[in-house]
């Protein structure tokens, strides 16, 4: 059996959540992605999905190997593109979309050498919050950042995501700094509004301990365990005088002193270097989540697609690109 057809196959049952709903885009019978998936699993000697009547859900090793078999195919497609499309130039229309916040300081900068590389692509930036329907509204890329949800959608990790809690210099002289997740009830901390993300809470690893779980009853509600089983993820939710929908704002009153946040490196980094700002709880910091870019399928994905997503991959995955000076 076709290895990569088994790739495939595992991809498409997996992201449309079923075996019919796979099928039926192939035009095969259910029985067949069965096989496959039967024939992968075997090759492989791990347990990739957990089938029943009613749904299907991804081991923790699925997760995984679906993650590098998204990107393996992306690769594979854009492979045989350069190949087949030989001296032919991007052309059309580009519509990306990102969240507002990371949009301006990290795509945005981006799109104008994107277009002096293909200057027959015409490029549209949209910049929200919202979670955006890229299939319903017709946009050819979203960039997204923190966990993906189960979509149908194809997703590709340009990035990791990691957060940090920071607060001035003058903030920490003038009130102290926590020492662990649980002191930050006592500290006034500047969250997003209730509409708008984070809405999990702030992500933390702490000791699997009679304390921490004390703490985090109090404090957050679900501990999620980690894989080492010595440590556990916990999400707490602190309060403060000020909290705002928008990230730019906390991260401005973050700057004036007003408090601690909770914000991504790429948000927070240059202003570190630069003492401006102070990480805090370093040592309690949750594993990072990604930066994506999101698309609707590799299958006669448009050469200017391609390329945008080669040149997000080839910028982000530069670690000074991170620093402020990307």
């Amino acid at each position: 059996m076709d290895r990569l057809k088994q790739l495939e196959s595992f991809v498409s049952v997996a992201t449309r959540g079923g075996l019919t709903a796979a099928a039926k885009a192939e035009g095969v019978a259910p029985a067949i992605m069965g096989r496959r998936l039967d024939a992968l699993e075997a090759r492989l000697g791990v347990k990739l999905l957990v089938r029943t009547t009613r749904r299907i859900t991804l081991t923790h090793e699925g997760s995984a190997f679906l993650e590098d078999c998204q990107r393996l195919l992306t690769e594979f497609a854009n492979a045989e593109a350069s190949v087949s499309a030989g001296g032919v130039k991007a052309s059309g229309h580009l519509r990306v979309t990102a969240p507002a916040g990371f949009g301006r300081r990290h795509v945005a900068p981006l799109v104008p050498r994107f277009h002096a590389l293909h200057p027959e692509v015409t490029i549209s930036l949209n910049l929200s919050d919202r979670v955006v329907d890229v299939r319903g509204e017709s946009f050819d890329c979203a960039v997204r950042v923190g966990d993906m949800p189960d979509s149908s959608l194809v997703s590709v990790r340009l990035a990791d995501n990691r957060r940090r809690c920071v607060a001035t210099p003058e903030f920490v002289r003038r009130f102290g700094m926590p020492r662990h997740p649980g002191e930050l009830a006592r500290f006034a901390c500047l969250t997003l509004s209730s509409d708008a993300s984070q809405t999990r809470g702030w992500a933390f690893r702490v000791p699997r301990t009679a304390q921490g779980r004390g703490q985090e009853r109090t404090l957050a509600g679900a501990g999620v365990p980690t894989e080492d089983g010595g440590e556990e993820l916990i999400y707490l939710r602190p309060e403060g005088p000020l909290d705002c929908s928008d990230g730019q704002v906390l991260h401005d009153w973050c700057l004036a002193g007003h408090g601690i946040a909770w914000r991504s490196t790429w948000e927070v980094e240059a202003e570190i270097d630069a003492g401006l700002l102070v990480p805090l709880l370093d040592e309690f910091a949750a594993p990072p989540n990604g930066i994506y870019a999101v698309f609707t399928g590799t299958k006669h994905l448009p050469l200017r697609v391609r390329l945008w997503l080669d040149f997000l991959k080839a910028h982000y995955g530069r670690p000074e690109f991170w620093g402020g000076r990307g």
